[in-house]
Order: C-alpha cells, then structure tokens, then sequence
C-alpha cells in the first residue's frame, strides 16, 4: 500500500470564534493550506512549531506521546484548531511534534 497524501486547510479556532462573534475581520482569521500524509492509525493530528506559530495557537496541556517506532516523547497539546478537507470540517486539537 503506498502512501497517501491530502490537501487540507487549518484554521485557528479561537480566531473562528471570534469572527462568528463579530470580534474579528474574516479576513484576519488565520489559516494555511497544507499538503499532509494521511496516517489512518493516528490517535491525532500533530504538526509542527511552524504551523503553530503561524496560527498562534495556544496551548493546553502537554502529554507523552508514543511514537510508531515505540519511543515515547513529551509534546504540546495545541488547540483547537479547524481541519477542512473536501466537503468535510472537524475541530480537533493537535500534537506539536
């Protein structure tokens, strides 16, 4: 089976909140469209300090994570951030790894 790959868009949710409340200009609501790998045994999204950065998302929590190779790391728990792909939305938090 080969590898599998989605364009999808992350937004910040804490700033979707905000416009739907009328607090923030759509168009100062942070996003970025992504090209990822698809791990359908993923217990979450995880993304990187860039995309963190980028969105200013806040974090929640830090957790250890295991790794596939069975490593375990200690990662923040940012969030929450909005996933579009397709027709379909989902607001998740994310591992910064």
């Amino acid at each position: 089976m080969g590898l599998v790959y989605a364009d999808i868009e992350l937004i910040s949710g804490d700033d979707l909140a905000l416009f739907r409340r009328g607090f923030l200009p759509e168009d100062q609501i942070k996003h970025m469209r992504v090209s990822v790998l698809v791990d359908s045994g993923a217990y979450m999204l995880s993304i990187n300090d860039r995309i963190k950065e980028q969105l200013d998302l806040p974090v929640l929590d830090k957790q250890t994570v295991r790794l596939a190779d069975d490593t375990e790391i200690r990662v923040e728990v940012v969030g929450p951030v909005e996933i579009r792909f397709e027709n379909r939305r989902a607001t998740v938090d994310a591992y910064v790894i």
